[in-house]
């Protein structure tokens, strides 16, 4: 008998005194909190759950949304609104994406912008096949390394003000993608952003609190911040971010836009915007240039790809972290994960070990392949993932993780839109560490990018600074293909967590055959710590590193893991924003689903 059957048959007095029993935590000692307290942002209640869906995952958010004209999923409704609307004007896929981009560099300043970078994969239905860009920015040219290493702090590249600077990406990355494969005109596709900017629209819940969070600690004594004025007036009009609800505008941005709508890329990288962030990077004693900006170009890229099970998983190589999603599964595929059960220690022990693995190899090698030969095709091969694989034990920890020998050679936006015609757009976009670098110039309305801090000075690194070259980066969109046809276009968003993130959505479709909601909602793990760190981890973690797992992680499973040598970390937030577009077929006929992250304000939508 089903448990809400057992339930109805019972007398109410016995029903209220069962729930009151499956409380577990609350005693007639400990009331029920009547209310959730004012001016707290998250409300604790581990005692209490979601309601009972009456289909799919009991722990699934709500159900994935379909269409067959079109889809979209981004982080922030109104987003995900414009992008729709591109699309019912006629728009492809990649017009929408680019007027999604553009919406949340407002609507989300605090994942993204137009000071960073960008990457994107899609489906391109004419060449029948997954292409790849890479909008990733070059440091400055007048920066040399003897420069960097004199402004080390603690040893490493400081995150905030104008040393870990690079040219920001994205808007050649749109243009380029919208030249190839563009319907509207340009200018159409920055409309919503710019009568949102200009008009104002009220701040979601998480935004609103990652804004607090983000300027707070931009203002911090001792931030290395070089002008903070600018910002704050963006941010912060009046001294204090916007709260939940309340209407934030941007009318400096909104003018930006225009500029770029109106002048397309020349705008931002040869006209007024460029001279304008030259004089500002003069001005506070920066190194970003009118020639840096000049000399900048996107870069068509051939993805790298993998089968896990049936799944051809693809990525981008270039200077991204997305080769480590492709090693990881690689190596779990010599495991029986859905042996193992859903959730289970067993499960989460091996993709963890299968992380670090693949991790110190990122590490190791994963750069700018204009400047280093990365030896992509051997650390993504099923041979080098079978050696890799017997170094893992089912029943404890490997304390011997090190980076495999190559043979001899010479926090981020995510959102999947897909159309008519059958391409679909994976795009991730951000300004890293959340905000990016605290500098905004004159009267721009946007924060540049602090990528440039995960460079590193350690001689005869791959990813040593240089003058013109482009960090390793963290931001990777995902993509899976079946039977040679377009399947999933995802992405989970989050620094260090994206390829651990996107192996967990692979995993739970193809292992576990959860859907695409459900897939993003259940429970993740995240594990932080290597000894080939790459700038993000915590110099103090020890060499086993730190695994935190999500409060909906069952307890018997973080028990079994802690038995196994794991260090357990508390859950922080850490664990990524995913966001998908699926493709499936009804006979001839093309269906598209769309999910969206609990974790985040987002909003899917189909049509």
């Amino acid at each position: 008998m089903e448990r809400r059957e057992f339930l109805a048959t019972l007398p109410a007095a016995a029903v209220g005194l069962s729930l009151a029993g499956s409380a577990g935590a609350q005693t007639e000692a400990e009331p029920f909190p009547g209310f959730q307290p004012p001016g707290i942002d998250r409300w604790e209640r581990s005692d209490v759950q979601a309601g009972d869906r009456p289909v799919g995952a009991s722990f699934a958010s709500r159900s994935e949304v379909f269409g067959r004209s079109g889809a979209a999923g981004t982080s922030h409704p109104l987003a995900t609104l414009a992008g729709i609307d591109i699309l019912r004007k006629g728009g492809s896929a990649v017009d929408a994406a680019i007027a999604i981009n553009a919406c949340l560099g407002f609507l989300e300043p605090t994942a993204c912008g137009i000071g960073g970078d960008g990457y994107a994969m899609l489906w391109d239905p004419k060449a029948a096949k997954v292409v790849g860009i890479a909008g990733s920015g070059r440091s400055p040219n007048s920066l040399t390394l003897e420069t960097v290493r004199g402004r080390l702090r603690n040893g490493f590249i400081p995150p905030y003000g104008a040393l870990p600077v690079s040219v920001p990406g994205t808007v050649d990355m749109w243009w380029t993608l919208h030249g190839r494969y563009g319907k509207l005109k340009w200018a159409e596709l920055f409309e919503p952003a710019i009568a949102y900017a200009a008009g104002g629209v009220p701040v979601s819940p998480v935004v609103a609190y990652y804004m607090n969070r983000g300027m707070t600690n931009f203002a911090r004594p001792n931030m290395g911040i070089e002008e903070f004025d600018n910002a704050r007036a963006t941010f912060a009009p009046g001294g204090e971010t916007p709260g939940v609800g309340e209407i934030f505008r941007n009318p400096d941005l909104a003018r930006t836009y225009r500029m770029i709508a109106e002048g397309g890329r020349d705008a931002f990288y040869e006209g007024d915007i460029a001279r304008t962030i030259d004089a500002y990077f003069r001005r506070i004693g920066g190194w970003l240039s009118y020639a840096d900006l000049a000399a900048h170009k996107s870069k068509w890229t051939q993805p790298h790809s993998t089968d896990y099970r049936g799944v051809g998983v693809h990525a981008i190589g270039e200077n991204t972290q997305g080769l480590a999603t492709l090693q990881m599964l690689n190596i779990l595929e010599h495991f029986d994960l859905k042996g193992a059960g859903f959730q289970s220690a067993l499960s989460i022990h091996l993709q963890a070990e299968a992380k670090r693995l693949a991790y110190e190899d990122r590490g190791r090698y994963y750069a700018d392949p204009d400047f280093f030969d990365v030896p992509a095709d051997w650390l993504v091969s099923k041979a080098y993932a079978a050696e890799r694989a017997k170094l893992i034990r089912p029943d404890r920890i490997n304390d011997q993780v090190r980076p495999g020998d190559a043979p001899s050679r010479g926090d981020t936006t995510y959102f999947s839109v897909a159309d008519r015609d059958g391409m679909m757009v994976s795009m991730i976009q951000s300004n890293f560490r959340g905000m990016g670098s605290g500098l905004v110039a004159d009267g721009l309305g946007f924060m540049f990018q602090d990528r440039g801090q995960l460079f590193t000075t350690v001689e005869g690194h791959p990813n040593i600074y240089a003058p013109g070259k482009r960090p390793f980066q963290t931001i990777i969109p995902g993509f899976a293909t079946k039977d040679g046809q377009p399947w999933l276009s995802f992405g989970v968003m989050g620094g260090d967590m994206q390829p651990q993130g996107q192996a967990q959505i692979i995993i739970n479709r193809a292992d576990y055959g959860l859907d695409a909601q459900a897939a993003g909602d259940s429970p993740r793990w995240h594990h932080e710590g290597s000894s080939q760190a790459m700038g993000e981890d915590d110099p103090t973690l020890g060499p086993r590193g730190l695994l935190r797992l999500e409060t909906g992680v069952p307890d018997r499973t973080a028990a079994a893991l802690a038995a196994m040598g794991w260090t357990i970390g508390e859950s922080d937030g850490g664990f990524g924003r995913y966001q998908c577009v699926e493709r499936r077929m009804d006979g001839d006929e093309r269906v598209y689903g769309a999910s969206s992250e609990m974790r985040a304000d987002g909003l899917a939508l189909a049509y």
